[in-house]
């Protein structure tokens, strides 16, 4: 929603700046391109206050329902999308000088700012957040488009002063530009145009999707990945708009040219996936990767540097997905313009309109993928609907341009293709090193849960990255037994985090607790449960009471925003477990958050986390005002002080109701907890550096040991 909303703000700057670019002179279009880049810097300035402080902090209830979120989203973005979207009309008017090279020209301006999009996707999790956190990296961002502006306002009073005793240009035709076309082209209708790009953006964005989600489980991804995989798919758009431009001489039919680089495309996006879930296992290079799905934990990107692991990770799989398919859609930028350019004139105008019914189709494909096709037909299935889409693009070069054997041979390849792609759970079993092994799989909307038998039992990832394991016993359950053991009476109980339930089963080993609610954020993570628990696999029978348990409500939803915008108080809130460099994890190991959790508590109410680092102490303590350690790396906060009473704890435990229900094992396990607790100790004023909402540290792998 959220892509959807700031594209479609893109559109209407678009449309908006086309036609506005149409009335002005060429170093008037330069100036007023500079003060769209000022505007958008200004407003990049303001944006952390007015998004994370006003409509965050002061106005989040305004998010729910969904509906009202996706608007309030497009609002939000409207002003500084709609400026950046004005601002290519304008420099392409700043810029073309005839219409024969105007898909050169264009092409370039392209090619350039894509490139520099993807060093800015590189830089934000590499160096500007990490570093500076949200607020400098907005900074930093902001001072460039100030700067961008500069330079344009200084270089538009040289060429006025320049272009001061040149002839004024004619003034336009009295037919309408749409109409015209380049000299030595069949002329087509604009509209024409506008609907093939706009099909164009609905492939794009929808692959864009699929290739991500791809990527995302294949690396088992933490806070650099995005930004990272997205740099290159930026690279190839890049780079392909440079190529599409120096090619531009040589190409006779752009519709032929166009309609060719949809059809490759998609059938390369298409067969690297089939290639992807069917070679074999020991296969040159891909056994590496085969072995790399198979291991429970990934490679730690941003803690540890392995050359060869980040390149076939971060280079390599990127690449063979979807580099070659990149560089075709950035080629077909500046062959669409070499189809429709005529009049330098009307170039600004051209763009814009083309620009915004491409976005018209990004918007589609954002969320007809992203909200319907993900959850309904699964990445394979969409990958499907695409590739039919390809065979349309190929039936229409086979009835408009000259080359029909050559189209006709298109159709039939990528409506062969379809038969070759894997179905969903072939694809994850793939992707999770799964060959005869059992593994239960789900994919929707919200993520790709998997629960997957290893040697030492089952285990539970979402979209890749590990999160718990089968049967009950361990870290999970001690979590989720501490707290309602500490409390003297937890009737309700709220956890962050189903994974495999093993955290919410022991939070209910207490019969006093009368409701045991867990959010959940993957929707088929209850489902995944359901569907093991049914398969009569020996050793659940923790999991199989959970289940059973009248008390449990699982609420699919992001934890934090349940917590902090529903009306219910709570007498423990527990965080299921999540590694410190999982990506957002900064939003459940933020001092912001801790302080909003233990508002939410009861009078008396108990907040537990794990210590997955040295920070997360200085953070929670920060926080709460009264603190009690367990073994070093578990802590319960609360706004009263907790009665440190060891011997009423273990009381509790021994119960006769509470052993039968942890089971001897896991009871030894909790009772050798409960004997290291102590109070905590509060931390050191400047020491280190807590984790905030707007500089998640942990999260971006900032060594703990940095100062103020």
């Amino acid at each position: 929603m959220i892509v959807a909303a700031f594209l479609a703000g893109l559109g209407v700057g678009h449309a908006l700046g086309g036609r506005w670019s149409a009335g002005v002179s060429p170093a008037a279009a330069l100036r007023r391109f500079a003060l769209l880049e000022v505007a958008v810097g200004l407003f990049g300035a303001a944006s952390v206050p007015l998004f994370y402080d006003l409509l965050y902090v002061r106005a989040a209830w305004l998010y729910d329902p969904a509906w009202r979120a996706g608007v309030l989203h497009f609002l939000g973005l409207l002003p500084p999308t709609a400026l950046m979207g004005m601002s290519l009309p304008f420099l392409t008017r700043a810029t073309v000088r005839s219409g024969a090279g105007a898909g050169r020209t264009i092409g370039w301006l392209y090619a350039v700012n894509t490139l520099g999009a993807a060093v800015g996707a590189w830089a934000a999790p590499w160096l500007l957040m990490r570093f500076l956190g949200l607020t400098g990296a907005t900074r930093v961002a902001a001072a460039a488009n100030l700067a961008a502006g500069a330079l344009a306002l200084a270089v538009a009073g040289r060429e006025r002063a320049t272009a001061a005793g040149d002839p004024q240009e004619p003034p336009l035709p009295v037919e309408t530009p749409f109409l015209l076309a380049p000299a030595g082209t069949a002329p087509r209708s604009f509209v024409f145009w506008m609907a093939l790009y706009a099909a164009s953006g609905f492939v794009a964005l929808s692959l864009e999707i699929l290739w991500f989600r791809v990527v995302d489980v294949a690396v088992k991804p933490n806070a650099f990945t995005f930004g990272t995989v997205l740099g290159l798919y930026l690279l190839g758009l890049g780079a392909g708009a440079l190529a599409g431009g120096a090619l531009l001489p040589r190409i006779r039919d752009p519709l032929a040219a166009f309609l060719g680089c949809q059809c490759a495309l998609l059938f390369l996006a298409g067969l690297s996936v089939a290639l992807l879930a069917s070679l074999p296992p020991a296969a040159p290079v891909y056994g590496w990767f085969f072995e790399y799905f198979r291991a429970w934990k990934g490679f730690p990107l941003g803690q540890a540097w392995d050359a060869g692991a980040v390149f076939r990770l971060y280079v390599l799989l990127p690449a063979f997905l979807y580099g070659v398919p990149t560089l075709l859609m950035g080629v077909s930028f500046p062959i669409l313009q070499r189809a429709v350019q005529a009049d330098p004139r009307t170039s600004g105008l051209k763009v814009g309109a083309l620009q915004a019914a491409n976005i018209v189709g990004c918007v589609a494909g954002s969320l007809g993928v992203g909200l319907f096709g993900l959850s309904r037909l699964g990445t394979p299935g969409s990958l499907r609907v695409l590739l039919a889409i390809g065979a349309g693009f190929a039936l229409l070069g086979a009835l408009r341009t000259a080359r029909r054997a050559g189209f006709g041979v298109a159709t039939v390849a990528l409506l062969g293709l379809l038969a070759l792609l894997p179905s969903r759970e072939a694809l994850w079993r793939r992707l999770h090193g799964v060959t005869t092994e059992r593994a239960f799989i789900e994919e929707d909307a919200t993520g790709v849960p998997v629960i997957r038998r290893l040697d030492h039992g089952w285990h539970v990832s979402v979209n890749g990255v590990p999160h718990s394991s089968l049967p009950y016993g361990g870290l999970h359950t001690v979590l989720g037994a501490l707290p309602v053991l500490v409390h003297p009476d937890p009737r309700e109980v709220a956890v962050i985090g189903l994974g495999s339930g093993d955290t919410a089963w022991a939070a209910g080993l207490r019969p006093e607790t009368r409701r045991l609610r867990v959010f959940e954020i993957c929707g088929p993570q209850l489902t995944l449960l359901r569907r093991l628990a049914e398969s009569h696999a020996p050793a659940l029978e923790g999991m199989r009471g959970l289940l059973a348990d009248p008390r449990l409500d699982v609420v699919v939803a992001d934890g934090r925003h349940a917590l902090e915008h529903g009306e219910a108080r709570w007498d423990v809130i527990q965080m299921d477990p999540l590694h410190a460099d999982s990506a957002y994890s900064g939003l459940l190991y933020s001092v912001d958050f801790y302080r909003r959790a233990l508002a939410r508590l009861r009078p008396g109410g108990i907040l537990c986390t794990w210590l997955p680092s040295a920070r997360t102490y200085t953070t929670f303590a920060a926080a709460a005002p009264y603190v009690v350690e367990f073994g070093g790396n578990m802590l319960l906060g609360s706004n009263q002080p907790i009665p440190f009473q060891p011997d009423e704890w273990r009381a509790r435990l021994q119960r006769p109701e509470v052993q039968a229900y942890l089971g001897p094992v896991a009871a030894a396990e909790v009772a050798a907890r409960l004997d290291q607790g102590r109070k905590g100790d509060p931390p050191a004023p400047g020491r280190i550096l807590p984790n905030t909402d707007l500089f998640p540290r942990d999260e971006l792998a900032r060594d703990w040991r940095d100062r103020p």
